[in-house]
């Protein structure tokens, strides 16, 4: 079979509490910046958020980002310009994100503990109208919001006029050289434009929808936001936990949550009495997502639950296109991700050429051949083919049915957790050191996160490995710095500048290579 192409089924014409959709603006479209208002008159009093203790009901969440959003609009935010969001989980995160949507305005939201210099060039990138949860010293000349902002007390609580954005978000990531990028989403701030998602995840109406990842991720962002417009109460977790995820499912009852393969092996991992005394009954779907889930974890997580509860996608932020896989179609098809249930994928040679089934090659990307495109960059280009096909640099195979099996990247791209590193960002943050000739950083097999980064340094005098790890701590995100060290004599650069990453790594995997230090 050789391209795949499906659609996302159609989206129906209701409220996310099952009620007739009233008129949004053109009388055809819901701006998602009225959506919690219309959940709060349905039932004003059902918890909309949970975090660390703290809770709102769909009608205190309405009132507070309507104060808060013309706190924004006072303060500069228009139409189609970037609300920079750098909070952690919490319930202030959506609150900023549901205030930009009330003005037409973008959430782009940022990771809260980066280092200083990288959250600073996403932000000169983004050139947002209101930078929110960010120290102003890493946003000079731009207006900022600290955490916990109030808005003044006598703004209204009132809702505003009806807006729709031009894009409803504008999450980073980085480029094939680490620079960062935004990923900006060319659907407009619709619930109709949105729904169909939620549709296919399989998200309820009305549920309990646990939020274990970090919202400046694209995965947990979509979902959590999906799952609050459609009615359900969020519990969100600070930072992930292994015990606190399944109590937290047992004392919300909850019914769907998300995962990354990293989280679902910690969870494995706990003591089989711990992981089994608490009553998971209610926990309708598992939706795993962002990086390889290995084959053994997800047979045991099948075994666990049922193979009913476990659904899988494949896709970029980008969503050029993605598939989706059942835990039952999984069994069949051990391995698989799924097939495209949006866009169009094929499987290519490096000349181009079209691969039979069976053969592994790079997988191309469409939403389709007179689609328009689903996002644009800013900061970077995609890498392209004519007829509009698009690549994130993966590696796989296609099956007689369509099914795609992945196999690697094509890129050098090391994935932690779920997380992208890109080696090239390492390196030079590394050959900034006084004692550093050269670098190379791969990725070695990890149990727990999938990729440990490990590298392989060649120096001018001795140097440990604790003394570059305090080095990388003010220029790198903790998941980006090297778990283990090498220390090596010979250049790791050819008289080119080129690194042999992929030859380095193979040689450590069957066993050469010096010892590494932590």
């Amino acid at each position: 079979m050789g391209n795949v192409h499906a659609t996302v089924p159609a989206m129906a014409k209701t409220e996310p509490n099952g009620s007739e959709r009233l008129p949004g603006p053109t009388g055809d479209e819901t701006p998602l910046g009225v959506l919690v208002g219309r959940l709060a008159q349905a039932d004003p009093t059902r918890p909309a958020i949970s975090c660390a203790g703290e809770s709102v009901s769909r009608a205190e969440l309405e009132s507070r980002t309507n104060r808060l959003a013309r706190a924004y609009r006072d303060l500069g935010v228009i139409r189609d310009s970037f609300v920079t969001i750098g909070l952690p989980n919490g319930i202030g995160f959506f609150e900023a994100t549901i205030a930009a949507w009330k003005l037409g305005a973008t959430p782009q939201p940022i990771s809260s503990r980066l280092p200083a210099a990288e959250r600073s060039a996403i932000i000169d990138l983004a050139n947002p109208s209101l930078v929110v949860g960010v120290d102003p010293s890493e946003a000079p000349g731009r207006t900022t919001v600290p955490a916990r902002f109030e808005p003044d007390s006598s703004l209204p609580s009132d809702p505003l006029p009806e807006v729709i954005g031009a894009s409803f978000k504008a999450p980073t990531s980085g480029g094939s050289t680490g620079r960062p990028k935004l990923i900006i989403a060319t659907q407009p701030a619709t619930w109709e434009g949105v729904m169909g998602f939620a549709t296919v995840l399989r998200v309820p109406q009305d549920g309990v929808h646990l939020v274990t990842g970090p919202l400046y991720h694209n995965g947990p962002f979509m979902t959590s936001v999906l799952a609050l417009l459609s009615g359900n109460h969020l519990v969100v977790m600070p930072r992930f936990d292994p015990p606190v995820a399944l109590a937290l499912i047992e004392q919300h009852q909850v019914d769907w949550m998300y995962a990354v393969p990293t989280m679902m092996h910690r969870i494995w991992r706990l003591p089989e009495a711990e992981r089994t005394r608490h009553d998971l009954s209610s926990l309708h779907v598992v939706f795993h997502m962002a990086a390889p889930c290995p084959i053994w974890l997800k047979e045991a997580w099948i075994d666990w639950l049922g193979a009913e509860r476990i659904l899988e996608l494949y896709g970029g932020t980008e969503a050029q296109s993605f598939t989706v896989i059942t835990g039952s179609e999984w069994l069949e098809r051990r391995g698989s991700v799924g097939r495209p249930v949006l866009g169009e994928m094929r499987v290519l040679d490096a000349d181009g050429n079209e691969l039979p089934p069976g053969q592994v090659g790079e997988i191309w990307m469409r939403r389709g051949e007179s689609a328009p495109p689903p996002y644009r960059y800013v900061g970077a280009s995609a890498k392209s083919r004519p007829g509009g096909w698009e690549s994130l640099g993966d590696m796989g195979r296609m099956d007689e049915d369509g099914y795609i099996y992945l196999s690697d990247r094509d890129t050098d791209m090391i994935l932690v957790g779920g997380a992208n590193v890109y080696p090239a960002e390492v390196e030079a943050a590394l050959d900034e050191h006084p004692k550093v000739t050269s670098s190379c950083v791969i990725g070695l097999p990890d149990d727990d996160y999938g990729n440990a980064v490990h590298a392989i340094v060649q120096a001018v005098e001795p140097v440990t490995g604790p003394a570059l790890d305090e080095f990388l701590r003010s220029r790198l995100a903790t998941y980006k710095r090297p778990r283990t060290y090498e220390f090596v004599t010979a250049p790791l650069r050819g008289d080119d500048g080129k690194v042999r990453r992929t030859a380095l790594r193979a040689e450590r995997l069957a066993g050469g290579g010096g010892s590494p230090e932590r």
